[in-house]
Formats: C-alpha cells, structure tokens, sequence
C-alpha cells in the first residue's frame, strides 16, 4: 500500500509518526501514516499500516492543539512541494510566538484555577474532592509548561520520551513531572510561578487575590 501511496500523483506528502518515527515501537505498534493530498480523500487502514489522509489545507490547520502532538518527531517519507510539507509538519509540532503567548494564559490560568480549588477544598477538609481537583491540575500545568518553551504538550504516554529527546532546563526533569502528574501537581507551583513571572506572565498569577492560599497549600499540601 505504501508503494501505492508513492506512486500517486496526487499524493503530495508522506508523514510517518507514532511510535514508529519515535523509535519506540513495541510488539503491538502499527504503522501512523498521512498521507497529503491535492484533494479530498479516504483510505481505510490496511494490516498493519494506519492510514490518515489530508489535504493540504488540513495539515496546515493548527487548530487541533491536541493532535499537533502527533507531528513531533514525525519523519517525512515524501514531500512533493518542496520543502512544504516538512514546514507544516515542522509548524505543527511547535508553537508561534504567538500562540505561545495565548496558550501560557489559557493554561496557566486555569492551572491555577484548578490548584486554588484543591486548595480550598483541602482547607475545608474535603480531602477527596481535593484529589479530584489535582488530577484536573495536571494536564492544565502540562500545556502551560510546554507552551512556556515553545512546545506543545506530548502526549502521557510519550512524556518521558520527549524529556529524554529534547530536555528541558532544571528542575523540570521526567522522574520528577510524572510522579507529581500522579500524585500532586500543585506541588509544582512554585517552580512554574518562578518561570512564569519570568517569561512575562506575572500579570496572570496577580490576577488572582488568594496567592498566599495557593502557595500555601501547594507547599505543605
């Protein structure tokens, strides 16, 4: 089928991803295929390769934040635009300088939201509901994390994955986000203020008036 695909004139782009392009295929991993088209079009997964058909146009729609994820580290196996195609997969798998800026504020906004919730919750010695409001915290404290670095925010599955590839700076190493993603993430909060204020989003955080509470409680729990 892949020759099938390379032999088309219509089709215009390969992408492999998954754990395929990751190198980190296990027993049960198939094969992620795009394939980007001139034109509308479907194809069905055939064995063990799973198809994605696209258009132009729709590979170039950032829309879908949670499957941009899919583009990081994807290989391009054709690119008939000259060099087009790895411009969108490359523009899909990391964030302008604006979004940047859009995605820290949406996120961080409502990691805190989530954080100040638990923190309440705890103080009134709701401590179940305050779990629940952790566990609501950590894909929020991800995206604000990654967006901080340009970055989109990987997939659970390929966090450690994406730490050991592309590093970032202390304290923010695999060990430490997944165990606080599992067990507190609001423990993280005073290391992700720090870097906050610092990339210029201070005035998110001191929009909100319980920062004492916040800091209280993401500390002793």
């Amino acid at each position: 089928m892949l020759d099938d695909l390379l032999a088309s004139p219509d089709v215009v782009g390969l992408i492999l991803s998954g754990s395929q392009a990751r190198g980190t295929a296990g027993a049960f991993s198939d094969h992620d295929v795009i394939a980007v088209v001139r034109a509308g079009g479907g194809h069905p997964a055939s064995g063990s390769l799973d198809l994605a058909v696209l258009t132009v146009d729709e590979l170039a729609d950032v829309s879908d934040r949670w499957q941009r994820y899919a583009y990081r580290g994807a290989v391009v196996l054709l690119d008939r635009l000259d060099g087009r195609i790895a411009a969108l997969v490359a523009a899909q798998a990391s964030l302008s300088p604006s979004e940047v800026d859009a995605f820290v504020r949406e996120y961080l906004d409502g990691y805190v939201n989530f954080v100040y919730r638990a923190a309440k919750s705890r103080r009134d010695g709701h401590d179940d509901l305050a779990r629940l409001e952790e566990i609501e915290a950590a894909s929020w404290f991800l995206w604000t994390l990654f967006a901080l670095y340009g970055r989109v925010r990987p997939y659970n599955k390929y966090l450690r994955w994406e730490l050991s590839r592309y590093p970032l700076p202390s304290p923010w190493t695999a060990d430490r986000l997944v165990v606080a993603m599992a067990d507190r993430p609001s423990s993280l909060f005073p290391d992700l203020e720090v870097v906050a204020r610092a990339g210029g989003f201070g005035d998110v955080l001191d929009a909100w008036p319980n920062l004492d509470l916040i800091r209280s409680y993401a500390v002793s729990g």
